[in-house]
């Protein structure tokens, strides 16, 4: 089972660009699908984006699209979220999943592999 450790996120103003990264203990991380989700304060944890076992596919939530790009390095054990074009919106801390079940948003859900987060803070 991977261990995932998120880092990346700061304060940052409007328009501006954040890189996110999740880095994965493990021999495995390769077969997992990944996913980022965020969460802001009395909101409920949302997806973002999800990137399939090889990164040869992806899926991004309607709020983000086309601002943020989700890909992974499975020589590093590694999976980032580029975000540009921020909005204040965006506020929230940010979670990434791993899944050995698969790269849909409820096998991601479903999985008790999640790291501790990483606080975007958008001003306007």
């Amino acid at each position: 089972q991977v261990q995932l450790v998120e880092s990346g996120g700061g304060l940052v103003q409007a328009g501006g660009s954040l890189r996110l990264s999740c880095a994965a203990s493990g021999r495995t991380f390769s077969s997992y699908g990944m996913g980022w989700f965020r969460q802001a304060p009395g909101k409920e944890r949302e997806f973002v984006a999800a990137i399939n076992y090889s990164g040869g596919r992806t899926g991004i939530s309607d709020s983000v699209k086309g601002r943020f790009t989700i890909s992974r390095d499975n020589v590093k054990n590694t999976v980032y979220l580029q975000m540009n074009s921020l909005k204040p919106e965006d506020t929230a801390r940010y979670y990434c999943a791993a899944s050995d079940s698969g790269w849909a948003i409820g096998d991601l859900k479903r999985s008790k592999t999640w790291g501790q987060g990483t606080q975007v803070t958008v001003s306007s």
